[in-house]
């Protein structure tokens, strides 16, 4: 292990992205990633960044001797395919905020409270997380964090326990939901029964159903339970906690005008950003998860073309669905709205 002296600097300097949690060793593994490698990764996963061969290993103790606890910090919450990457790209503003996607630090934050750990310690944990997150580049003041919805069981308590931390959540709704769903594909189709197994884990799904029952529906009805669940979890937030922490957005405003969107997630987050300031910004006009070119109007035609191909279906079940929210109390509108 280093030397506090020696660790200073180091976490001092958010490019020292606290990358891995060990829960074991009880050790964060930091890796150096420059701002222009931090927004050029999709996510800041291995698959995006390459493994890292010789982190740099820090004792969770010795970090939280050393780190800042002052720094700013916001969240942009999501419910998957919802272009919440697109907004969070747009906060790698330098001097001003930088946004984080999906870090895994988070998903071993989960991890731990998945495999039983107590309450208490993963509350901990949690908070000494953010704080190794909330790391700033530069003069930056604020930092954006957009983790995977896998993490989204755990923002009750991280609300509660950053209560100068605002909140954007972010959906496609429905309909839109389900079109790219049923246009990702098979792998996609996998992907929402493993995002419901993890949400039945967290205790989030309360639609009524036995667990037998998630045995006889189709891939699309296991993302529509998924897509509900999460939206019933993000009107209890924005129930709770008010607009004045929480608003809600939309994929379809988000697409159709983000340079709104931006500037409105930016004065909810206290963030003083001018229009000229991120007109023009590269997140707007690139595909946020492959980069090159994409518009809107090329999103809203890979849209049509998946609408055309699996209407029918997708038809079906959002009827279905609509049924299953009205009997489980579930609004599929959200209150305080960002724009």
């Amino acid at each position: 292990m280093m030397a506090l002296n020696a660790l200073e600097p180091i976490l001092a300097n958010g490019e020292w992205l606290a990358h891995r949690y060990d829960a074991e060793a009880d050790t964060y593994h930091l890796r150096h990633l420059t701002r222009e490698v931090q927004d050029a990764a999709t996510f800041l996963t291995d698959d995006y960044l390459g493994a890292e061969s010789k982190p740099v290993v820090v004792l969770r103790h010795d970090a939280m001797q050393l780190v800042s606890k002052n720094n700013g910090l916001h969240f942009i919450i999501h419910s998957a395919f919802c272009a919440s990457t697109l907004l969070a790209k747009g906060f790698n503003l330098p001097g001003l905020s930088m946004g984080l996607k999906e870090p895994v630090l988070l998903n071993d934050i989960v991890g731990y409270r998945r495999r039983g750990a107590p309450s208490s310690a993963v509350a901990e944990r949690l908070d000494h997380a953010l704080h190794m997150l909330a790391r700033p580049i530069g003069n930056d003041h604020t930092v954006i964090i957009k983790p995977s919805n896998v993490f989204n069981a755990l923002m009750p308590v991280t609300l509660a326990m950053r209560p100068n931390s605002n909140a954007v959540l972010l959906h496609a709704p429905l309909p839109v939901f389900l079109v790219s769903v049923a246009r990702k594909g098979l792998w996609c189709r996998l992907w929402c029964r493993e995002l419901l197994e993890g949400l039945l884990t967290d205790g989030l799904v309360d639609l009524g159903f036995e667990p037998a029952d998630f045995f006889r529906q189709s891939d699309l009805q296991i993302a529509a339970v998924g897509w509900l669940a999460q939206q019933h979890l993000f009107r209890q937030l924005a129930d709770k906690y008010g607009p004045t922490r929480i608003a809600t957005l939309d994929s379809e405003q988000l697409t159709r005008d983000p340079q709104s969107a931006l500037m409105a997630a930016a004065r909810h987050f206290g963030i003083a950003v001018t229009e000229a300031e991120i007109k023009g910004h590269p997140a707007f006009s690139t595909h946020s998860k492959f980069g090159g070119s994409f518009t809107t109007e090329d999103r809203l035609a890979e849209h049509a073309a998946a609408r055309a191909a699996y209407g029918e279906e997708i038809d079906t079940i959002l009827k279905w669905a609509q049924q299953v929210a009205e009997t489980s109390g579930i609004d599929l509108n959200l209150p305080h709205p960002l724009i």
